[in-house]
C-alpha cells in the first residue's frame, strides 16, 4: 500500500490504486482517485485523478465538448481528503466512512477535459474528534482549475 515514509516530514507514500481502495469504500464508477503521491499524516495530501474520455459522465457532459463535471471535481478532493483522514487516523478497515457535512467556498477556474492529471491538494484546516475541515485545490500542470473549502465527519455506516 505505502512505498516510503519520510523519516523528517513523516510523509508516506506513494499509493498505487489498491492503496486507495483498501482506504475508500468507492468503486467504479465513483472511485475518483487513482493513486496518492504523498501524505503528511492530519496535515496534507497529494492526489491523482487521471480524467479518461471513458469516463461514463462523458456521454453525456458534453457531446462534442467533453468537461468533467464541477461536482465530480469536488467529490474527487472530498475522496482525496476521506484517504487522508483513514490513514492519518489508522482506521483502514474498520468499517467508518468518512461523509461530506459541508461544502463552502467553491469556485471553478478552468473546465477540466479528458486526457490530462489532475492533481488534488487537500489541506486539514482542523481535526476536531469525528468532523473535520479541509481546503482543497484541483490544479492541471500547476494552473488552478477549482478549488473548494468543506467539511466532513467520521461516522459508522448506516445500520440496514
Amino acid at each position: 500500500m505505502t512505498d516510503q515514509v519520510d523519516a523528517v516530514s513523516g510523509a508516506i507514500g506513494p499509493f498505487d490504486i489498491r492503496g486507495v481502495m483498501a482506504s475508500l469504500p468507492h468503486r467504479y464508477p465513483m472511485l475518483l482517485v487513482d493513486r496518492v503521491v504523498s501524505i503528511v499524516p492530519n496535515t496534507s495530501i497529494h492526489a491523482i485523478k487521471a480524467v479518461s474520455i471513458n469516463e461514463p459522465f462523458f456521454q453525456g457532459h458534453f457531446p462534442g465538448r467533453p468537461i468533467m463535471p464541477g461536482v465530480l471535481i469536488v467529490e474527487a478532493m472530498a475522496q482525496a481528503a476521506g484517504v487522508l483522514t483513514v490513514q492519518s487516523l489508522n482506521l483502514a478497515g474498520s468499517g467508518k466512512l468518512v461523509y461530506f457535512m459541508s461544502i463552502d467556498g467553491v469556485k471553478f477556474r478552468n473546465p477540466v477535459e479528458p486526457g490530462c492529471l489532475l492533481d488534488l491538494h487537500v489541506d486539514v484546516v482542523q481535526m476536531r474528534g469525528a468532523v473535520c475541515k479541509f481546503s482543497g485545490k484541483a490544479l492541471i500542470d500547476g494552473k488552478l482549475h477549482a478549488e473548494a473549502n468543506f467539511v466532513a465527519m467520521i461516522a459508522d455506516p448506516p445500520k440496514d
